[in-house]
């Protein structure tokens, strides 16, 4: 390999080689996990009650992470005088979790497993949808963690109970997540529209603890307010629906609702939420890259991904 430069051996650029997440390290044997960030791809979208393809949303969001693979001293951000994601934070890629088509338990059952091992070796987890169905094992693999709470970035509420005999679709993840006796409450935020729950589910969410806030809510009080409203202290899991995003940054979705965040509204809530609580776990859903040719939904989930890891790994630093 010849020297160009100051610079030796392969420069990586972010258009070569095998795309995994941020061009992080690959780790197949999910027993020699030994990171700070495991990322685990989640390609299931048979919950999905009208445009699928959001089982293509892993490889989408992977391919777009590498335009900000460049960091290897880490990422230098002069807005905060910090630099983020350095070389002491230890990310790694796990690969999909195996799904079977049509077979939602099973793939559902096979999620759980890819976050349970994380977990065991005490890393962050972080799943990328798919549809929101697959937050339902997320949230199953926390069983024997410490009460959190749950931060919801989405158009709908998801809180179906029961809708022709399903129970584990994308309609139901946060009812499914508020029956858990570990999860404490939900602040969902970016509720609008038509949406996927009735109001009788709207009542269900409040009395079973949730916080809910649309988008116009949101910017009459401010980011700063909105941080405030979710739980002093609590622990907090964090998912991310793209959909919560207006179309016209965030197409690449099954169920766009207009009327959505833009990017800056979100990454500074996120920030807050990293400075003033513990987060434990993160999934990004909805992602289905064949809706935006443009490729600028999954830029815009990568992005959101590696700032908010960033910020996560600042504040415990304590910096």
């Amino acid at each position: 390999m010849r020297e160009h430069g100051y610079e030796t051996g392969r420069l990586n650029l972010p258009f070569v080689g095998i795309p995994t997440f941020a061009k992080k390290p690959y780790v197949s044997d999910w027993d020699t996990l030994d990171c700070d960030v495991a990322v685990l791809g989640a390609p299931f979208d048979c919950g999905a009650q009208f445009r699928a393809g959001a089982r293509f949303g892993p490889r989408g969001v992977r391919e777009a992470s590498t335009l900000f693979s460049f960091g290897h001293a880490g990422a230098y951000d002069h807005e905060d005088d910090a630099t983020y994601l350095g070389s002491d934070v230890k990310i790694v890629d796990m690969g999909d979790a195996d799904i079977i088509h049509t077979d939602t338990v099973q793939s559902h059952l096979n999620i759980e497993y890819g976050v349970r091992k994380a977990l065991a070796a005490g890393a962050l987890p972080v799943v990328i949808g798919g549809d929101h169905s697959v937050n339902i094992p997320c949230i199953n693999a926390f069983d024997n963690q410490r009460d959190f709470h749950i931060l919801q970035i989405d158009a709908h509420l998801d809180f179906v109970d029961e809708r022709h005999g399903v129970r584990f679709g994308h309609g139901n993840p946060m009812r499914r997540a508020a029956e858990k006796d570990y999860v404490t409450g939900l602040s969902q935020y970016g509720i609008r529209n038509v949406s996927s729950t009735a109001r009788e589910g709207y009542v269900a969410a409040r009395e079973m603890g949730s916080d809910i806030q649309s988008v116009r809510h949101f910017r009459a009080m401010g980011v700063a307010k909105a941080a405030k409203r979710i739980p002093q202290g609590a622990k907090v899991y964090v998912t991310i629906d793209i959909d919560a995003f207006c179309p016209s940054i965030a197409p690449g979705t099954g169920t766009p609702s207009h009327g959505g965040f833009l990017y800056y509204e979100i990454l500074e809530l996120l920030q807050l939420v990293a400075q003033n609580h513990e987060v434990i776990g993160i999934d990004l859903v909805e992602v289905a890259p064949d809706y935006d040719q443009t490729g600028g939904t999954s830029i815009l989930a990568a992005q959101l991904l590696l700032n908010f890891l960033g910020f996560i790994f600042h504040a415990r630093k304590g910096e």
